[in-house]
């Protein structure tokens, strides 16, 4: 759309780095030098990452991280917005990429095998096929492939725990599935690991597909990581499938609760929403903790003092002393 100035790009990318912190600190600093916000994961296996900005930063950054010969076959998700998605950066060095416990597998060594959005589209519907939702229970319960298996699972850590309860299905094709991709890098290669014997993935998730195959069969909405929350995929056959946690009804109206103490994600229609003024229950909407409701049911973080720039200092480089150089305080 015209007044789509911005794009939100999701990535992710299994390389090895030696330091991460180092490149947390030359990630962190060009994201605030080009005007990108949102949320990085730097790890010894690779970078994880969802960001917005405008559409020349944007493509500013993917030429900055496809320069690194270490990044360069990274695959950018990209949408279009019109504004930025996310209030700040954040770029935090981690174990993992996505926290799954499974340090020991390294998807560039083993992984289920890639299908793009139209392969799985011919794919997911046969008769000798299982479909494997690998995201939380909250992310399925908004939005998932008709047909899907969904294991009750609050975060992806818990997934190995639950493929002994997938034991019957090792004669099936196991098509896995996930938002961007990244979970199912490791999902697909663990069920290898545990004697699956036919295992893919959607190659660039939910998302890619909802780009790139209009997002058939794909019911409800898609939980997304930043300001949106949740956003349409399906633009051929769409359905409702979440309900208001209050009344029952059908809905996928994503709030958080108005008391910040209890805080939790959960479809309230907007009738609800009013009635209880952003509030999941009769106790949150008397809570002394309860926040003023505006009718989105979105909260922005206290940004205590929020600095971009916070754990670094300016140094003048003595043999360049324009531009100015900047170095970690902690170093």
């Amino acid at each position: 759309m015209e007044n789509e100035k911005y794009q939100i790009l999701l990535y992710y990318c299994y390389a090895a780095i030696e330091d991460p912190e180092a490149y947390r600190e030359e990630h962190h600093l060009f994201c605030i030098e080009n005007n990108i916000r949102g949320r990085i994961i730097v790890s010894s296996e690779g970078l994880n990452g969802t960001v917005s900005g405008l559409v020349e930063d944007c493509e500013r950054y993917m030429a900055y991280v496809k320069s690194d010969a270490r990044f360069e076959d990274t695959e950018f998700k990209i949408d279009t917005h019109h504004t930025h998605a996310f209030a700040k950066i954040n770029v935090r060095a981690k174990e993992e990429i996505v926290h799954s416990g499974l340090r020991h597998i390294n998807p560039r060594e083993k992984t289920g095998k890639h299908l793009e959005p139209s392969a799985f589209k011919a794919l997911k519907d046969q008769d000798d096929v299982v479909i494997l939702d690998v995201r939380s229970d909250y992310e399925h319960k908004l939005g998932h492939f008709k047909n899907a298996l969904r294991l009750d699972i609050e975060n992806f850590r818990d997934f190995p725990d639950k493929v002994k309860e997938l034991d019957h299905l090792r004669d099936k094709k196991v098509l896995t599935y996930c938002t961007g991709g990244i979970k199912c890098e490791k999902a697909s290669a663990f069920l290898l690991d545990q004697g699956f014997k036919d295992v893919y993935q959607l190659h660039g998730g939910i998302i890619k597909y909802g780009l790139e195959a209009g997002g058939e069969d794909f019911e409800g909405k898609c939980y997304v990581f930043d300001n949106r929350v949740a956003i349409d995929v399906n633009q051929i056959n769409p359905t409702v499938v979440s309900e208001c946690y209050i009344c029952g009804t059908k809905s996928d109206r994503m709030v958080n609760c108005a008391n910040s103490e209890c805080n939790i994600h959960v479809p309230i229609c907007g009738s609800c929403g009013w009635e209880f003024e952003g509030a999941c229950s009769d106790e949150c909407k008397g809570h002394p903790e309860k926040r003023p409701y505006d009718g989105t049911g979105y909260y922005q973080k206290n940004s205590n003092g929020y600095n971009p720039y916070k754990g670094f200092y300016r140094k003048s480089d003595q043999a360049k002393p324009d531009p100015v150089r900047y170095e970690s305080s902690d170093s």
